[in-house]
């Protein structure tokens, strides 16, 4: 369709769904939320992107813990995060539903043989511009949207689009060698440009 193509997705619960942004190296092609995984899937059959990034944990911390280790260090080195608790926590969890999906569409996707990879959008927008500080959230990742300067962007965005788009980016830039991994978190080298 378009050449080489991204895909980031924000996982929600059953009821909200999930919000995904496809891009190609200068503009934002797709812009969508409140999907069922069945919608998400068709869609990356249909696309085929080089890379998906999934802002959602791909695995539980091990038995008895509360966090997983990238999640530690990732909160020292660079934002905090929440933690994932151990699988039987995530399961009894009602917050932990949006996990659930996560971990659901990992596995829908790792046995259709799609490149796929864990992002943290937070760590991606703070690497990119800084801790939002006193910013709200929505104003703080608004900024850093304008400042990806990616073609095609609405003028008006929600928080899960603008999380979507960043896992996108963020997908785009471990293609080209520009991200680190922290446990099974990928995120951006320090400010790094989109180009």
């Amino acid at each position: 369709m378009h050449g080489r193509t991204w895909l980031g997705i924000d996982v929600g619960g059953k009821r909200k769904g999930f919000d995904l942004a496809l891009i190609d190296a200068q503009a934002l092609l797709v812009l969508c939320g409140g999907l069922e995984r069945d919608a998400v899937i068709g869609l990356i059959e249909r696309e085929r992107p080089a890379l998906v990034a999934i802002d959602s944990p791909r695995g539980c911390a091990p038995p008895g813990r509360s966090a997983r280790d990238g999640e530690r260090a990732l909160a020292k080195a660079i934002c905090g995060i929440r933690w994932t608790p151990d699988a039987s926590r995530v399961r009894a969890s009602d917050y932990c539903a949006w996990i659930r999906e996560g971990l659901a569409l990992f596995d829908a996707l790792s046995a259709r043989d799609v490149a796929v990879l864990e992002v943290f959008p937070t760590a991606s927008w703070t690497r990119w511009q800084g801790g939002r500080g006193r910013q709200s959230r929505s104003a703080w990742t608004r900024g850093g949207l304008e400042a990806l300067q990616l073609e095609g962007v609405p003028t008006r965005t929600n928080q899960d689009q603008r999380d979507a788009i960043a896992a996108a980016v963020t997908a785009r830039l471990h293609t080209l060698g520009m991200t680190e991994t922290i446990g099974d978190i990928v995120v951006p080298l320090l400010r790094t440009p989109l180009a």
